[in-house]
């Protein structure tokens, strides 16, 4: 290998061209990791099932359809913020070539393009769709397209761990800020509240090492009231002076009084609050129970994942809890419309051997993990084998995926503001890292 180093190189630099020497450049993209995941995607394919257009009229956008589609894959695989992410394609040759753009000497400088792409891509993605597309284009390289693993996670957002307190505070902070720019405008004297009071008040609490009963009890007493006052004079500014605002504004208000009564409800009643809100950014976040020993409630999308010789695909995806053990039977209706095969092996864990999907699967005559019921058979012992090799496939493949995913694909922590861009996040996250598993299987099937 021949390295040079740029302080020998002086007057030379015409080296680093990547117009004269496109070829060499290109042919080293191709045999990095980066090359692998770029040739086992098929761009054409997805560019047409989003449905991504330029416009004949005006100067062409920076990005090609295809780059915009490379763009989120990029930054999966890069693992790194929006804005390192431009500073990396700044500089990285094969990041370029990824992302079918060529800079030259020049440089990108608005590190919001990529939250824009991301929310223009929300808008038109259709999970079903995409992954029927992905598969036909990956089905030659999967050897076992009849055997199936299942499993559920959650990927959790970004978001502070939701106490009442917290949640009510920001909820006052909010509407204080929102109240005197609508005081301002209107022309109207701000409403007394002693706001200063009760803020250096929630900073000392939320200091404490040991919060006790009484305190939370007083501080949420306090703060309850508080909040009620505000929305009281919100709703009266905007009956009295005909207060124009955005969609967000009124969504956020709504937000809060309906995070206020649930609270409020709770306070007086002990009560268990049923769709409670934990955030007001995020109003669609809702508390899923999956009864870990280290985190008992997670908070973010919970999603149904069946797998296929190595490759995930969502079987369903809801930012609301719900029980994985009912989706069975539509995890096997999925794979066969995927595969065009009849499910002949499904591995998942205990929570599917319900009694309805027992019966579904011997109707069907398919094979399980699933511990048998009543006096073992004859043969027991061969079944007892096949049972614990599909069981060692769904632990360590299906269920190494998750923390591979999470912590090498961007998907240990959503940092997406809105429930779309939080479902395309995880929809690039998981298929980025089905695109290397697709071609590591290439290079096995090849040898």
């Amino acid at each position: 290998m021949k390295i040079q180093r740029i302080s020998d190189l002086q007057t030379r630099l015409s080296l680093f061209s990547i117009s004269e020497n496109y070829t060499l450049f290109y042919e080293r993209f191709l045999q990095s990791d980066l090359g692998k995941i770029y040739t086992a995607i098929p761009w054409d394919d997805l560019v047409a099932t989003f449905n991504i257009k330029e416009h004949k009229l005006g100067r062409n956008m920076l990005f090609s359809p295809k780059g915009r589609l490379a763009l989120m894959f990029l930054k999966h695989y890069a693992c790194c913020s929006d804005k390192r992410l431009l500073e990396q394609l700044n500089s990285n040759v094969d990041y370029q070539f990824f992302c079918d753009i060529s800079l030259g000497f020049n440089r990108l400088t608005n590190s919001k393009i990529v939250s824009q792409i991301r929310c223009e891509l929300a808008g038109c993605l259709d999970i079903e769709v995409l992954e029927k597309c992905l598969y036909v284009n990956w089905s030659g390289y999967i050897e076992n397209p009849d055997q199936v693993t299942v499993d559920a996670t959650c990927y959790e957002s970004e978001l502070r761990y939701p106490t009442n307190q917290k949640l009510l505070w920001e909820a006052v902070h909010w509407m204080y800020n929102q109240l005197r720019k609508n005081a301002k405008v209107v022309g109207v004297k701000m409403i007394r509240s002693k706001y200063l009071k009760w803020k250096l008040r929630y900073h000392g609490f939320s200091k404490m090492r040991r919060k006790s009963k009484s305190k939370r009890k007083s501080l949420t007493r306090a703060l309850l009231l508080l909040l009620k006052k505000f929305i009281d004079f919100e709703a009266h500014l905007r009956k009295k002076y005909n207060l124009q605002a955005s969609v967000q504004y009124y969504r956020r208000v709504a937000t809060i009084k309906k995070a206020y009564l649930q609270q409020e409800q709770h306070f007086r009643t002990g009560e268990k609050i049923k769709d409670r809100i934990v955030s007001i950014a995020k109003d669609y976040l809702r508390p899923i129970v999956r009864g870990k020993e280290i985190k008992p409630v997670e908070f973010g999308a919970k999603v149904n994942k069946l797998q296929i010789d190595g490759i995930s695909f969502i079987e369903h995806l809801s930012f609301n809890a719900f029980n994985e053990g009912t989706r069975l039977q539509a995890t096997i209706y999925k794979a066969q419309q995927l595969t065009h095969r009849k499910t002949k092996i499904i591995g998942a864990d205990a929570i599917y051997a319900t009694n309805k999907n027992r019966k579904f699967i011997t109707k069907h005559q398919i094979k399980t993990d699933f511990k048998r019921k009543g006096k073992p058979p004859k043969d027991y012992k061969e079944e007892q084998k096949l049972k614990r090799l599909i069981t060692k496939e769904r632990a360590t493949r299906l269920e190494g995926s998750f923390g591979k995913e999470k912590e090498h694909y961007l998907l240990k922590k959503i940092k997406a503001k809105t429930k779309p861009t939080e479902t395309l996040w995880i929809f690039f996250g998981i298929h980025t890292a089905n695109a290397l598993e697709r071609r590591i299987q290439k290079i096995r099937k090849a040898f």
